[in-house]
């Protein structure tokens, strides 16, 4: 679908200062992020623009009221990215969101799944993101305004269907026929290793390194990520938000112990001890390391660009009792008692310490130029690997080049190796 004009989403960021701007009438406004706040919006909040770039306010006022103004931010980006894909697939053909019938649904999903012509197919299993993340946005719309839900059900004003109803057989239309609700993907440890060596650190299918490979910044942390994500069981979020005063020792038991916050748990109230294998460990000790990990490496040049120092929103962080689960937050009266399982991905990225250094933040995965990596942005990680194995599988499919591009991207369609963070969680031990 060839537009020049796309619909648009931006995320409020409370971490971080408002834009500069030279329109000398904003000022005139107020704080952004304080109208942002009476307006409904939390930190992660979704605002999406039309291609005139002008917003539609009951668009956006989906993500600030109800049920779905209390989701977490991982929530409001799937939904956000669906409604902005389906948008702009109704610009395409020349309708709006308000007057969308049953049948453009179907086109809709017709396009994602099949459509030659769209080069951005997704599989069917992704496509249920998109009827979910419509489903509930359109029920939403019909109770706040009125306008019809086009996105087929059971029947005609089920918006819940229960498992039982589908048990009877009565299978929602819009489903599609490769996705099905128990759908799992089993991954050996074999798989998991020969995707982290393709993928991430420069391997071949023949288990040698590409000639002229160098391992960048980022090669001992997205290894060591990979392996505890798959290690642990953890979903992405929750192993993407620990801190390092988090971790235990590697010690000479096969498994060590942690606790997960509960505010890292979906949907959690309480936390709750898992286990960390101990060569888990020794991984992320290796990316840790403040003489031959990439961690300190990132830190260090942070500290003299001065990034630290320039984020909104940082609390210092003074001590920590392993024992009550508790950092100790400087304050204008000393320091003041938090516990872990009350701190939000979001409150720990903004958790630093002093050193003689400079500020080091606590959280342990750091992007590139130091500051914490946000626990979505693993997905292009992950996207990124796939691309590289499936060039790989290229590479020895066709290593004369002789195929013509549309054969090429045919053998890449086909790489049988790919991964996804939620595969992690499902996995048979070799």
């Amino acid at each position: 679908m060839n537009v020049l004009e796309r619909w648009t989403v931006d995320f409020y960021d409370f971490t971080t200062p408002p834009p500069v701007t030279e329109d000398p009438r904003l000022p005139d406004l107020g704080n952004l992020h304080t109208r942002a706040a009476l307006n409904g919006a939390r930190h992660g909040t979704p605002v999406i623009l039309s291609p005139s770039g002008r917003p539609d306010t009951r668009i956006n006022l989906f993500f600030r009221e109800g049920r779905m103004a209390t989701s977490q931010p991982g929530t409001w980006r799937r939904y956000a990215y669906t409604l902005v894909v389906w948008l702009d697939f109704l610009d395409a053909i020349s309708t709006t969101w308000d007057r969308a019938t049953m049948r453009d649904v179907e086109a809709f999903k017709d396009w994602r799944i099949t459509d030659s012509r769209n080069e951005e197919r997704v599989k069917a299993t992704s496509f249920d993101t998109d009827r979910a993340g419509l489903n509930s946005f359109y029920a939403w719309a019909n109770s706040r305004f009125g306008i019809t839900n086009p996105v087929a059900t059971v029947r005609v004003g089920d918006e819940a269907p229960t498992r039982q109803a589908y048990s009877r057989g009565r299978r929602d239309p819009l489903r599609p026929a490769g996705s099905t609700s128990r759908q799992v993907k089993w991954l050996l440890r074999d798989a998991l290793e020969q995707w982290r060596d393709i993928g991430l650190r420069g391997y071949g299918f023949d288990g040698l390194r590409r000639p002229g490979h160098r391992a960048g910044f980022n090669e001992d942390r997205d290894a060591a990520f990979v392996d505890g994500l798959y290690g642990t069981g953890l979903r992405l979020r929750e192993w993407a938000s620990i801190l390092d005063v988090e971790l235990p020792a590697s010690g000479s038991e096969r498994m060590g112990t942690a606790w997960l916050a509960a505010k890292c748990i979906k949907g959690g109230r309480d936390g709750r001890t898992y286990w960390i294998p101990r060569r888990v460990l020794q991984s992320v000790e290796g990316y840790l390391d403040p003489l031959e990990g990439s961690r300190t490496e990132v830190i260090r040049r942070a500290q003299q660009q001065g990034r630290y120092e320039r984020l909104h929103g940082v609390r210092i962080v003074t001590s920590h009792n392993p024992r009550t689960r508790q950092v100790y937050l400087a304050s204008a009266h000393g320091s003041q008692p938090v516990a872990l399982d009350d701190l939000s991905p979001d409150d720990r990225r903004l958790l630093f310490r002093r050193t003689s250094h400079g500020l080091e933040p606590l959280w342990v995965w750091l992007s590139v130029n130091g500051l914490p990596k946000k626990p979505h942005s693993w997905e292009d990680t992950f996207d990124a690997a796939n691309r590289r194995i499936a060039e790989a599988w290229l590479r020895k499919a066709d290593p004369e080049r002789r195929l013509n591009e549309a054969e090429r991207e045919q053998v890449r369609r086909e790489c049988p190796l790919w991964m996804t963070p939620h595969m992690c969680r499902h996995f048979v031990s070799a």
